[in-house]
């Protein structure tokens, strides 16, 4: 893997690349093809590479929590951040590994799968959702997991978003789907993209990155790094700063 924006160099340092800004950060974490599609035979996998693969670790690594909507988290399968051990300098002093948060109306959850039972116990798995959920869903979900109450009818983004930084989990990594991507960048919540273009072009009625209500947030653009045809970039909100050499104004 190589940076060519803004600067090239033919070795790269993940963990510096994509280090959290000071303070509360939600990130944006995405890969699509060429043309735009967020998924291949209704999988996100099928258009990943090596290179995807390292970043997405890296990724889960630094941040605090992983968000995920309750379609992408059936979906992809989703199980606990499990330890890695290019993780330890990353995660000194938190725990081991970045709890999963689960976003959910309808609590339509396997609460009994790995995703629940195998996570660690300084790690359990959150399940966000709203007032409107059934009760006896919401009970049986707090057997299993943490439980946050963030609005009525629907659960509101920024709402979650406040609650997860007051329990000290301030970054933020949203991996999906583009529905809750959507939502959040209405609320003007996203402080990141980081966004992986796939060397391949699918067509088909793939969603986009965002699919759902209008928004509009300028970002800029901190790097660009390559691997084997691969463009890993990463926007930022114009009012952030970037990393010391990696995309600094």
């Amino acid at each position: 893997m190589r940076l060519i924006h803004p600067e090239t160099s033919a070795e790269v340092d993940l963990a510096r690349a994509y280090a959290y800004p000071a303070g509360p950060c939600l990130r944006i974490n995405m890969v699509a093809s060429a043309d735009g599609g967020t998924w291949l035979k209704g999988l996100s996998g099928e258009l990943s590479g090596r290179g995807d693969r390292q970043v997405f670790w890296v990724l889960r690594g630094l941040a605090d929590v992983v968000v995920a909507g309750a379609a992408t988290v059936r979906a992809e399968g989703y199980g606990p951040a499990k330890p890695r051990p290019s993780w330890r300098g990353l995660r000194e002093g938190r725990p081991a590994t970045p709890p999963v948060a689960v976003i959910t109306r309808g609590l339509d959850l396997d609460l009994s799968g790995p995703l629940f039972a195998e996570a660690e116990p300084d790690a359990r798995t959150i399940v966000i959702t709203c007032e409107a959920a059934p009760r006896e869903r919401r009970e049986e979900a707090a057997r299993h997991a943490d439980v946050i109450v963030a609005g009525g009818e629907r659960v509101d983004p920024a709402l979650a978003v406040r609650e997860l930084t007051e329990r000290g989990l301030g970054r933020i990594l949203c991996e999906g789907g583009p529905k809750i991507n959507a939502q959040l960048a209405a609320a003007d919540l996203v402080d990141e993209l980081c966004l992986t273009v796939s060397p391949v072009l699918i067509g088909g009625d793939a969603a986009r990155v965002l699919d759902g209500p209008s928004s509009l947030a300028r970002l800029r653009l901190a790097h660009v790094l390559e691997d084997e045809g691969f463009l890993f970039t990463r926007y930022v909100r114009r009012h952030e700063a970037g990393p010391p050499g990696l995309g600094a104004p």
